[in-house]
């Protein structure tokens, strides 16, 4: 063992990331390929009455335009991991505004995009219905999805609500939003005979060929013949995590054509083609003894839904899991719109957690409790849902008195207003953090080659968290290597099935495979040695060798030592090994502090300081821990100062398709952030001890930034984004 587990080791991809050698999946270059470009509908709901591609058709370059008329007939796959009940292009039916009416293909992406201009359409339309406020008389309970019911109940919440000492009834909303990575999705399609190669920007490589293979079922295309290529993402945050139609497509104009095909979105094209963070309100109604221990919870949200689906992404998790109440109901409800569909957006959870949080922060203030206090009476030390499931480990009293004595928390002023620098009024506020994450059974594969190298290969992913860099240390740490002798291969379908890199899942699912798998391979190497008569370690018993700096040695003497390299060479072939551990699911935890000053004549508002400690079990990779909470925090800025995505009420088109009307955080607009970890190993955790953790940090920000702006001003927001209209 080296160590290496748990130091904050530099990203191993970072060179080739930073020099451009990392290849994206629009980088590849494919002989003869085609470059294909989307035309979308302008309406929201109705007909295709008439459509017209011959000036398309006659434009330099055009090789085909694929529309219904003569799409290749395709099988709509299973609700998730494609999230959408149709394909586009099968029928002349427009369900939202941006839905693909005309794919065209031409030898140049400048002639298929000057082609696709030229298409005319004409429809039948509907006036469609947009907004939730529009339609919340048509809420309804929809059916469970993913096998998780939309209403659950634990005692009488009712009841408990009546019978409460203090009670808080509040309703807290937030707007369409959407995940805007930095890559565009993309995809490139090769067939040759049955088999497809895609290039594919994809969160979950093992997913997308799953139901491509379902998609073209009736060609006789099996999972087998298909090869999901994706070593690199530029950033996915939930949009790449399903399969969306633009990938359906492309392969069947790519298979009907017999060339290859390309596509890549524009910005514009993102905000209607995968997914974004469905429109939300909740209200929210707290019971609670004049201590300040909670004894009812009613949790009912509305969320923006299709007339095509019925998935709820927005999840009510922290009501369920976080604070010890015995009483507690919740409702999640939809409503049907003509919008694209909705889909998991990082920290999905964080809509629900925004109102439970902020509602504490209420109550505290109600009660005239410190909100570190209030949440401390209400601490869990079992999951309140199953009642009485205990946790594998649970460290958030910890993360409150860190992060609460390095913020200086002793020092705040409860009194709303009370603190002032000059003419800027100074907030404090804070909230819990809490995100369940799951874990999906992955293998790997392991190999020492004759040059004493190793190599790991999985088809997981590595969408910007670090996933090549903690594969490697863990496997450097098993092997007893140095990481300059460990290569990590990920993001192919051709490597063993692993699972989807969403819901923070990649290092529960994967690292206690990693780990079997060094481990299989250095007792394996050592087994070779000590029956080699060549070997000095010929005949020590395997338990006293040990394995350090790429060589084996015995442990009463290094006088006595054997190199990997050596090792295997003498063998002749390479050393394999495998690994498939299974883990479960479960939840990491934290606390958020939050400075924000307001310059009260003009309504600006700046996050100045934020300091947050987190219980993510044990942490193998402290830099890239860090990077996470960063990342997460900057999101939650987001979340709570900027992003909206704004739809016009009449047209259902978004109308700010881009990232000048469409705000997130830049460096000017997010602070210094201290991350502080508790770092205790969860024994429940197969995954060397550690949970999955990235989107938890950003599931408490937005709360602890409404309640420091409450803190600063007495003024309470409840519907997010918090913009300088709604402060002044």
């Amino acid at each position: 063992m080296t160590g290496l587990v748990g130091r904050g080791v530099e990203r191993v991809d970072g060179r080739a990331k930073v020099t451009g050698e990392a290849r994206y999946a629009a980088d590849n270059e494919i002989t003869g390929v085609l470059h294909g470009f989307l035309v979308l509908s302008t309406i929201a709901r109705g007909e295709i009455t008439e459509l017209d591609t011959s000036a398309a058709l006659a434009y330099p370059g055009v090789v085909a335009v694929h529309t219904h008329q003569n799409m290749l007939p395709l099988v709509v796959p299973p609700n998730f991991p494609y999230p959408k009940s149709f394909i586009p292009l099968q029928d002349t039916r427009i369900h939202h505004n941006g839905q693909p009416v005309a794919y065209v293909v031409a030898e140049t992406l400048e002639q298929a995009q000057e082609a696709a201009n030229l298409v005319r359409v004409r429809y039948r339309a509907e006036r469609p219905t947009a907004h939730l406020a529009d339609a919340l008389h048509e809420a309804f309970l929809p059916t469970a999805f993913r096998d998780r019911p939309n209403e659950i109940s634990r005692g009488d919440a009712a009841a408990a609500l009546e019978q409460a000492e203090v009670r808080i009834d509040r309703e807290y909303t937030s707007p369409m939003q959407h995940h805007n990575p930095i890559e565009p999705h993309t995809t490139t399609a090769v067939w040759d005979g049955n088999s497809l190669t895609l290039y594919e920007s994809a969160q979950g490589v093992v997913f997308a060929r799953m139901i491509v293979a379902q998609a073209f079922e009736a060609f006789g295309v099996q999972q087998g013949d298909v090869r999901v290529i994706s070593p690199y993402l530029g950033g996915g945050f939930g949009a790449k995590g399903p399969t969306w139609p633009h990938t359906l497509l492309t392969a069947a104009v790519a298979r009907m054509l017999g060339r290859p095909v390309k596509l890549v979105l524009t910005r514009a094209q993102m905000y209607t083609m995968n997914g974004h963070r469905a429109e939300y309100r909740r209200s929210l109604r707290l019971g609670a003894t004049r201590q300040g221990r909670l004894t009812a919870i009613i949790d009912t949200s509305t969320a923006q839904l299709t007339r095509t689906e019925q998935s709820i992404y927005n999840s009510s998790d922290s009501t369920l899991h976080l604070y010890a109440c015995p009483n507690v109901h919740v409702r999640q409800l939809g409503v049907r719109l003509d919008l694209p569909s909705s889909s998991y957006m990082r920290s999905p959870e964080t809509t629900a957690h925004f109102g439970l949080e902020t509602a504490m922060d209420e109550l505290s203030h109600e009660l005239g409790i410190d909100p570190v206090e209030l949440r401390v009476r209400n601490h869990s030390t079992v999951d309140p849902h199953p009642p009485g499931r205990p946790y594998g480990s649970k460290h958030l009293l910890e993360c409150y008195r860190i992060a609460a004595r390095a913020f200086g928390w002793a020092r705040r002023d409860p009194r709303p207003g009370s603190m002032r620098d000059g003419e800027e009024y100074i907030g404090w506020g804070m909230a819990t953090e809490l995100h369940s994450h799951t874990a999906i059974r992955s293998a790997v594969d392991l190999t020492i080659g004759v040059d004493g190298r190793a190599t790991l290969r999985t088809a997981s992913q590595e969408i910007g968290t670090g996933t090549y860099t903690v594969i490697t240390q863990v496997v450097a740490d098993g092997l007893g290597m140095s990481l300059e002798h460990v290569m990590t291969q990920l993001g192919d379908t051709a490597f063993p099935a692993a699972s989807i890199s969403a819901g923070s899942s990649t290092i529960p699912s994967v690292i206690g495979s990693v780990s079997q798998a060094a481990q299989s391979a250095r007792d394996a190497v050592i087994a070779l040695a000590i029956d080699d008569p060549r070997s000095p370690l010929h005949g020590v018993p395997a338990e006293d060798v040990a394995a350090e700096g790429g060589y084996l040695f015995a442990r009463g003497t290094r006088d006595r030592r054997d190199s990997y390299r050596d090792v295997v060479s003498r063998h002749g072939r390479p050393v394999k090994a495998s690994g498939n551990v299974e883990n479960t699911r479960g939840h990491s935890f934290g606390a958020v502090f939050v400075e924000v000053r307001i310059r009260p004549r003009l309504g600006a508002l700046r996050v100045s300081r934020v300091v947050a400690a987190y219980d993510p079990g044990r942490v193998l990779n402290h830099r890239t821990a860090r990077g996470q909470v960063i990342g997460g925090v900057t999101w939650g800025i987001g979340f709570a100062l900027m992003e909206h995505t704004v739809v016009d009420r009449n047209t259902a088109r978004v109308v700010n398709p881009n990232l000048s009307g469409y705000l997130v955080p830049v460096c000017a607009d997010t602070p210094s952030v201290e991350a502080f970890f508790v770092d205790r190993p969860d024994p429940n955790s197969t995954a060397l001890h550690a949970r999955g953790f990235g989107e938890t940090p950003g599931t408490g920000v937005p709360a602890a930034i409404s309640n420091a702006i409450f803190h600063a001003t007495g003024r309470r927001l409840r519907d997010v984004p918090f913009t300088q209209d709604k402060l002044l």
